[in-house]
């Protein structure tokens, strides 16, 4: 055989392996996702610290009338009205969750197993719409049903998404609906 051959031969049949470098490789790999996991952890409890003053929810009334409507789906997050990527995390409003949502003349219960379940009066909507995103999610035009309501000072939006998407379009004209009532009875007053 040629010298070039047998270099070549020689090559194929040694391994070597840096078994220490490999093991201080994946060490140091998974020391920098659990330090990026625990920024994101910090950073998620200082945004909730900042949105401290943030009023408690309300609790669902004990006679909330008869349900208008209905609807099972998904969560996705609340923000300031108008900032799509303001997400607000205090008293749970940040956790994505499975949703049952009901709309009574008192307002709308939002009911979410796993997380913290929140109350909507009806004095305190403000605007429902259809919109593509909200922080964290975003869909088609018209994909998300938004939610506007009022809370202590702020005006926040609630962006939830229905196993039946064609059920969107009814929510948005029963909640402005109950906002154009309110408003016509806030008026003669």
């Amino acid at each position: 055989m040629t010298p070039v051959l047998l270099l070549a031969a020689e090559k194929e049949s040694a391994q070597v392996t840096d078994w220490a470098a490999r093991i201080g490789w994946v060490v140091g790999l998974a020391l920098f996702v659990a330090l990026v996991y625990w920024l994101m952890r910090e950073g998620w409890k200082w945004r909730g610290t900042l949105q401290g003053d943030l009023p408690e929810l309300p609790a669902t009334p004990d006679e909330p009338g008869p349900a208008k409507l209905t609807m099972t789906g998904r969560y996705h997050g609340s923000t300031t009205a108008g900032q799509w990527l303001d997400r607000i995390v205090a008293h749970g409003l940040g956790t994505r969750s499975r949703a049952e949502l009901t709309l009574t003349d008192a307002g709308l219960d939002v009911v979410r197993p796993g997380a913290s379940d929140f109350f909507v009066p009806a004095t305190a909507l403000r605007e429902a719409r259809l919109d593509k995103g909200i922080a964290g999610k975003v869909l088609t035009e018209g994909g998300l049903l938004i939610v506007t309501w009022a809370h202590g000072d702020r005006l926040i939006d609630s962006g939830f998404r229905s196993d039946h998407a064609a059920e969107h379009n009814e929510w948005v004209e029963a909640i402005n609906s109950i906002i154009d009532t309110n408003t016509r009875e806030g008026a003669e007053r």
